[in-house]
């Protein structure tokens, strides 16, 4: 009798050759966020200690515990399939999210506060809730997605696009039109036409690196800030501080319309990790989605313990990985690259030298693609739902700007400015539910919707300065109003219904 085969376990190595261009990849995307962050947070007044000593060690932090947890379940997955052929996921601070948290989390606490430090340690127990929210939503992620329509969501998230990202920044593209129109040319060739740069160099590289030295030679710059950058070469050592503990405090306290802005941004994360494993998962690697969904929260509340601000989330880019066939070591590689990157200050080096006008129309093209993808991703019915969804964050843009002085600057524009812009996320999503449920002759679907935001206009989490019992009763009547128009339509249908004649059957 034959003896039985021997199955001998596959080796899966800790780095291939093929890691290396997924790793590129991967650090691209990952540097240019860090980049943006330092530069958009240096602009809004934060200190140099705080964005390079705090807030970018936080981050490294973060996409570091990711990153090794993914290379580690990426060989459990290859031992389990006894394959070799087995890609880690993606990993790193989620674009849209980082902006949402840029412009509604970090901006409007400095503003309220009008101090640097409170408005960082507000921001770090915002991203610190995050996480713990994401970590929870693991568990109930599928049900979410299925009850809120996805034009709704998008729209929200297109609305912030819209007004914090393409608008403001191509204000700040216009700032030094020379630089800034010849950057954006580049990008619309490269990014929306898709039109291959000098040297095949990838065009987001190639924009910065020739609007940068164009602002140089023609002096836009000033030659002060290259010997300035290396002013920012030092140690900054990755340390846990308790400026997560000392933030809840304060959002808890006064701060808490910072919050509307947390959970539903939270939602589109673990929503967009939830699409990004199912991506991973056509291509022939599966994961689970509710562990992905475990680990980014963790991942990202390690982060606040270290004094970051931005959750993290899988990439969409995994699936580029595992086109190129990666394995693990592009991820070990890219959470060692991050943690050295930061520690000794090269990312605070690379913020210093770019001017932000040459960085700005990269922008302009992520709030553009956010967008796009708002409509892309929804049938051409939905249209008016996205775009409904999309114009509360106007409100918001106009009130956050004109910060105290909201109330004198809009009301001759009107009164009803401020109130819009209050809960701005919640409004959006609630808004574009009814309107997508109304679309599809779902009245009481509908209904529901209206009576939710009724509820949270009560209770002041939206048209309210801050939580109350009874905080904006004007919206919560017309909400309710809102409400019993769809049910009056809802009973007129299933009246229509059933006076119907049936056909007879001759």
């Amino acid at each position: 009798m034959a003896a039985p085969p021997v199955h001998h376990s596959v080796h899966y190595p800790w780095y291939k050759k093929e890691d290396t261009d997924a790793f590129f990849a991967l650090f691209q995307n990952n540097i240019a966020n860090f980049v943006i962050i330092a530069i958009t947070m240096l602009g809004m007044d934060f200190p140099a200690s705080i964005v390079f000593g705090q807030v970018l060690p936080g981050a490294a932090v973060a996409v570091m515990v990711g990153n090794f947890y993914y290379a580690w379940s990426a060989a459990r997955l290859a031992r389990k399939e006894n394959r070799a052929d087995v890609t880690a996921l993606s990993y790193g601070i989620s674009t849209p999210v980082m902006f949402v948290f840029l412009f509604g989390v970090l901006l409007p606490a400095k503003q309220l506060t009008g101090d640097a430090e409170l408005a960082w340690k507000v921001a770090v127990a915002a991203c610190f809730i995050s996480g713990a929210i994401e970590a929870i939503i693991s568990l109930i992620g599928r049900w979410v997605q299925h009850h809120l329509p996805r034009a709704a969501m998008l729209g929200a998230v297109a609305g912030v696009a819209l007004t914090f990202i393409a608008g403001e920044m191509l204000f700040k593209t216009l700032e030094m039109p020379v630089i800034g129109l010849l950057v954006l040319a580049i990008i619309i060739v490269g990014l929306v036409a898709r039109v291959a740069m000098p040297l095949r160099l990838p065009t987001s590289l190639f924009a910065i690196v020739v609007g940068t030295a164009m602002a140089y030679l023609i002096g836009d710059a000033g030659g002060e800030r290259f010997s300035d950058a290396f002013t920012h070469l030092g140690f900054y050592p990755l340390l846990p501080n308790l400026a997560w503990l000392e933030g809840l405090g304060l959002l808890f306290t006064g701060m808490l319309a910072v919050l509307t802005v947390v959970l539903p941004i939270t939602l589109y994360n673990a929503i967009e990790t939830m699409n990004n494993v199912e991506a991973m998962e056509a291509a022939g690697d599966k994961y689970d989605v509710r562990e992905c969904q475990a680990v980014d929260g963790v991942g990202t509340m390690f982060g606040a313990l270290f004094g970051g601000v931005f959750p993290t989330t899988v990439y969409i880019a995994t699936v580029g990985a595992k086109w190129m066939g990666a394995g693990r070591g592009y991820s070990i590689l890219n959470g060692a690259v991050y943690a050295l990157a930061t520690m000794f200050g090269l990312i605070a080096a690379l913020a210093a030298i770019i001017p932000v006008s040459v960085v700005a129309p990269i922008l302009v093209f992520v709030g553009m693609s956010m967008i796009a993808t708002a409509f892309q991703s929804n049938d051409t019915r939905y249209y008016p739902a996205v775009a409904l969804a999309m114009l509360p964050y106007f409100a918001n843009y106009v009130m956050t700007r004109f910060n105290r002085a909201a109330e004198e600057t809009v009301s001759g524009i009107s009164s009803g400015v401020v109130p819009l812009g209050q809960g701005a996320m919640f409004t959006a999503i609630l808004l574009g539910a009814m309107t997508v449920s109304v679309i599809d002759h779902q009245f009481r679907r509908a209904a529901a919707f209206a009576a939710v935001a009724a509820g949270f206009s009560f209770v002041g989490l939206m048209h309210a300065p801050k939580l109350a019992i009874n905080a904006a009763g004007d919206y919560t009547l017309g909400y309710l109003v809102m409400g019993v128009l769809f049910l009056y339509f809802a009973w007129q249908e299933q009246r229509q219904a059933a006076n119907r004649p049936a056909t007879p059957g001759r």
